[in-house]
């Protein structure tokens, strides 16, 4: 009797807690609209799994947990905690990234810009909730809806926050197809969702070329706080751009990008651990994640409303919702909810522009309030 109560007492059944099934729970929900629902599947469902393997308890002392010294789950997560599965996200994103949309219309770039005021509000809302400067600054990336550069300031700015704003950053880019259209819906008129923009100008080899290298210099310049990302990102574009290196390209954008998204998503998962990740803080950081989003979203949209009254050239404001840097999901829901209301209305070229240019200004974002908030930590 003794040997069966020692065994029920280290294996799961034993310390299973309400807070380690409902993780699992969720975990599975993720899994569920993955597969069912095509909701973002290569982000859900490593977290979705991984959140599954770190709430199935265990006895202290197996060195087994994400937040053991020295586990294997532990030694993987140190790629989120350390702040280095981001830039090598970016390689790959880089790589597969064609910047000719943004560069055909550098006007799109607005958008992108104008998404990001999101943060920025977020920032500000978090203050009121509680959260010092720091904690503030990493929860309103979220707003920007990019997952990497979410998990890079929020590891260098609040540790102790990075599970709960790497599973909101990374549930709320999956949730784009829902989330997006009724706030588009909401802030145009039929008219305006009816909108056909001239075709992009092609854009040179050339200027393809020295782009990243160009945009590098510059956006470093302006937030040196970015230059892993952005270093990251425009050197996995100019392997595709430059023509020479197209195997490197290649590797970066499928076989490279695909491990390590891998690795991130199970590793974000698996630090959900109920003990850990159910406080109020979480709940305040889902919460803001969303307000942030939307805000993102609207303010996109509302931006594109007022170039319309200064440019010759209408811009369909649905594009406006593609400035959060959820690529090229966003930029899909533009094209989506726009043919729902013309079907001839082909929207996503365009869009691209404004999604395109919110990597960037996301990354810029970030940079921004690492260098000025980075004496705070």
């Amino acid at each position: 009797m003794e040997i069966l109560i020692k065994f029920f007492e280290v294996n799961a059944f034993g310390s299973m807690t309400w807070g380690n099934l409902a993780m699992i729970l969720t975990g599975s929900f993720f899994v569920y609209l993955a597969i069912k629902k095509d909701y973002e599947p290569l982000l859900l469902v490593p977290i979705g799994f991984g959140m599954i393997v770190g709430n199935i308890p265990f006895a202290s002392g197996m060195n087994l947990g994400v937040y053991e010294e020295g586990s294997v789950l532990s030694i993987l997560y140190q790629g989120v905690s350390q702040g280095w599965y981001p830039p090598l996200i970016f390689l790959g994103l880089g790589a597969m990234t064609d910047f000719s949309a943004m560069l055909s219309s550098p006007k799109l770039i607005l958008l992108g810009a104008a998404a990001q005021v999101g943060i920025f509000i977020t920032l500000m809302g978090s203050l009121l909730l509680g959260f010092d400067l720091p904690e503030a600054a990493a929860i309103g990336i979220i707003g920007g809806a990019d997952g990497p550069t979410a998990i890079f300031l929020s590891s260098m700015m609040a540790p102790h926050l990075l599970g709960a704003i790497a599973v909101a950053a990374y549930s709320y880019m999956a949730l784009v197809p829902v989330i997006q259209p009724p706030i588009i819906k909401l802030l145009t008129t039929h008219k305006e969702r009816r909108i056909h923009m001239a075709p992009s100008k092609p854009v040179s080899k050339r200027a393809r070329m020295l782009f990243p290298v160009i945009a590098f210099i510059v956006t470093a310049m302006i937030a040196p706080g970015s230059i892993p990302l952005l270093g990251m990102l425009f050197f996995g574009n100019l392997l595709k751009e430059s023509g020479v290196t197209e195997r490197l390209a290649k590797t970066a954008r499928t076989a490279f990008i695909d491990i390590i998204t891998i690795l991130l998503g199970f590793s974000v998962g698996t630090s959900t651990y109920a003990a850990r990740f159910l406080t109020l803080d979480s709940l305040k950081i889902f919460l803001m994640g969303a307000f942030s989003f939307a805000i993102a979203t609207a303010c996109g949209v509302f931006f594109a409303k007022f170039m319309n009254l200064v440019c010759k050239e209408k811009i369909n404001p649905i594009i406006g919702a593609a400035g959060v840097s959820a690529v090229p999901d966003s930029a899909r829901v533009c094209q989506m909810v726009g043919a729902q209301e013309d079907p001839q209305n082909y929207l996503i070229m365009h869009a691209m522009a404004p999604n395109v240019a919110g990597v960037i200004g996301s990354a810029v974002a970030a940079g921004v309030l690492l260098a000025s908030l980075g004496h705070l930590i």
